[in-house]
């Protein structure tokens, strides 16, 4: 970086100083567990022999992480399905779920919409998006209903979409065009409908040949919204595109809808507690804990599972 022609080309400069920053930080990691294991050999602790595995465990899974997108950050969505008010209540109780994940990873998060209809979540880590990729889809509750005055069990869905949250140059050269949006703009409140502006600076942009959407109310002003909705557009059109196996928009016209009956993992609060992957068939019945974000179980094993 001393060298006098390091910043003639700004854009691979700061390729360099990030590609030299994740070296760090694994070389970091590896000097923090030869720490922990010669502390242990004078003095055994049970805190510092589990946090040594799970940071061997963290480097061992992030090991798999090969795609494209892997190392980046996300942006994690939840929509409700069919169930009516407890199709809603379940899409946000599974965006609990994941910023409850976040939490004890320690990526920072921030709520870009908080909708009932479609919540999003904004995680900014090392391999969020390698992490989280493999839970999207339809995720299933069944439960004995809240909303219901008879107490009768009630099977909700709820479609979850994960997104690499993109740096702007990998979205820069998709150009959309205009006639193919659909921009709708509205007030955007705060927590509880509190401090309610009096502009409309939330934005909501609809993909019309797919019926992709993207959305955002977390920032100051309807220019900033409309900016991040827009990037986040661009990041699920890519990764529609690549999914397809195409560089072209016009073998992108059928319109995306979620099917909910094809389920990737279920939830039973009643009559029994059990959480299911029906992909790799790992369950527990620490429907609480799992419900507060302790995921590992679920997600390690979908990321060995395509070895």
């Amino acid at each position: 970086m001393s060298d006098s022609d390091f910043w003639n080309d700004k854009s691979i400069a700061e390729q360099k100083i990030k590609a030299l920053g994740e070296l760090q930080s694994v070389t970091d990691r590896f000097h923090a567990i030869e720490n922990n294991l010669k502390t242990l050999e004078g003095k055994f602790d049970d805190n510092i022999f589990f946090e040594t595995r799970r940071m061997f465990r963290a480097l061992e899974v992030e090991s798999l992480f090969t795609g494209k997108y892997d190392k980046y950050s996300a942006v994690i969505s939840t929509y409700p399905g069919a169930g009516g008010d407890d199709a809603e209540d379940w899409a946000r109780m599974l965006f609990e779920m994941y910023s409850g994940y976040a939490k004890k990873r320690g990526w920072t998060t921030k709520i870009l919409d908080d909708n009932p209809n479609r919540r999003t979540l904004e995680m900014k880590g090392d391999y969020v998006y390698g992490y989280l990729k493999r839970e999207a889809g339809v995720h299933r509750l069944v439960r004995m209903s809240p909303f219901s005055a008879q107490k009768l069990r009630h099977t909700s869905f709820a479609l979850v979409e994960v997104v690499p949250d993109l740096p702007v140059q990998d979205g820069s050269t998709l150009e959309i065009p205009e006639k193919d949006l659909k921009t709708e703009f509205s007030r955007a409140g705060g927590p509880g409908g509190q401090n309610v502006n009096k502009v409309e600076t939330a934005v909501r942009i609809v993909h019309l040949p797919t019926g992709l959407v993207s959305s955002s109310r977390a920032e100051r002003s309807q220019a900033q919204n409309r900016e991040r909705a827009m990037s986040l557009l661009k990041a699920k059109i890519i990764q529609l595109m690549e999914e397809h196996h195409t560089k072209e928009f016009s073998e992108l016209r059928t319109k995306v809808k979620p099917e909910w009956g094809n389920q990737l993992r279920s939830y039973v609060l009643n009559p029994y507690q059990l959480v299911k992957d029906h992909r790799t068939e790992v369950e527990t019945s620490r429907v609480d804990e799992v419900l507060h974000g302790e995921l590992d179980i679920f997600i390690e094993a979908e990321v060995e599972s395509i070895l």
